[in-house]
């Protein structure tokens, strides 16, 4: 019987350890970088919307398939897309601490602490990130790779297709407070604007910070907390179950990631231009915004880090951005 049970137990340890060994012998030298390899490639974090990005430049410089799969639906009911790896086992763990999302401005603060090697975001650092980069004696590089947009978004049941930037600015600000103002009945008798805002540094509320808000105040929302979201995904719910709603992301992440279709999203024009892959290539619409793979100035330029970083600039480092779904700078 003791006999018994100790060849189970090393069968099942023989079993376990060559899968794991097998996967340890997939080549992962990259087809692109002489001497890159997932032994030494750089950890790159990122925004929510980079992540897909992210994955897609680690597959292809490590020669990974890869496919677009949905996600098992979260705590909040939301189903996300992304991009994943076709390896298992200790590779995909070792992937897995190489290419992070840790959202936008915790991976600026990594890149910053010397946590991440690499950044890539859906804008630029914000005013504190630059005053904390300053506090500890560190400059940022931020190269734009990508082309994004700033778009806004309503629930598919209201009828509106599209504001201009003073409507917006108004909206916000508490000037117009009535979808009627601008001509849009959503309920008989009924239909308030209620609009939704991210939390503080954010990508998506840094940039309507930046383009949209500028100077101006935000009004004092009489349910200022129910409508501070603190996750992209969130927001899409919210938006998506509620007519009277208008909120903003940033069009990759709708488009690719969130797929609007399924939560009853309409994104509308902003100055009478609707976001598309022409409209953004070709800047006609008014808040085409850039994304950035972002290094520290002090970064050795024999370094991995940096010979990545300039693999990006590259044609074929192009292609492999627009691999992903974005639209290369």
């Amino acid at each position: 019987m003791k006999n018994l049970k100790f060849l189970t137990i090393t069968t099942l340890l023989f079993v376990i350890l060559s899968v794991f060994t097998s996967c340890e012998k997939i080549n992962t030298d990259s087809p692109y970088i002489d001497g890159l390899s997932i032994d030494n490639y750089p950890i790159i974090d990122g925004s929510t919307s980079t992540l897909p990005l992210n994955r897609v430049i680690a597959c292809e410089l490590m020669g990974f398939n890869y496919n677009w799969k949905e996600n098992k639906k979260s705590s909040s009911g939301t189903t996300t897309w992304g991009i994943e790896p076709e390896i298992k086992g200790i590779l995909k763990i070792k992937f897995d601490n190489l290419v992070l999302s840790s959202q936008t401005h915790n991976s600026f603060i990594n890149v910053i602490d010397n946590k991440a090697d690499i950044a890539l975001a859906a804008r630029k650092m914000s005013s504190d990130e630059k005053e904390y980069a300053l506090s500890k004696g560190v400059s940022l590089i931020e190269k734009p790779i990508a082309l994004d947009a700033f778009i806004f978004i309503v629930s598919s049941r209201n009828p509106a297709e599209g504001l201009t930037t003073e409507n917006i600015q108004d909206i916000y600000t508490g000037k117009i407070t009535n979808w009627t103002d601008f001509g849009i009945e959503i309920f008989q008798d009924y239909s308030i604007i209620q609009p939704f805002i991210r939390n503080p540094n954010s990508g998506s509320q840094e940039l309507m910070d930046l383009l949209i808000m500028k100077d101006l105040e935000y009004t004092d929302l009489p349910i200022y907390k129910e409508n501070l979201i603190f996750t992209m995904a969130g927001l899409i719910d919210v938006i998506g179950g509620n007519p009277l709603a208008i909120g903003y992301t940033v069009y990759y992440y709708n488009k690719f990631i969130i797929r609007p279709d399924t939560y009853f999203l309409k994104t509308i024009a902003i100055d009478g231009v609707k976001p598309n892959e022409q409209t953004i290539t070709n800047r006609s619409y008014p808040y085409t915004t850039e994304v950035y793979a972002v290094i520290r100035s002090d970064t050795d330029t024999s370094s991995m880090t940096f010979k990545v970083y300039e693999w990006l600039q590259t044609e074929t480092g192009k292609q492999i951005i627009a691999n992903s779904g974005y639209i290369p700078n």
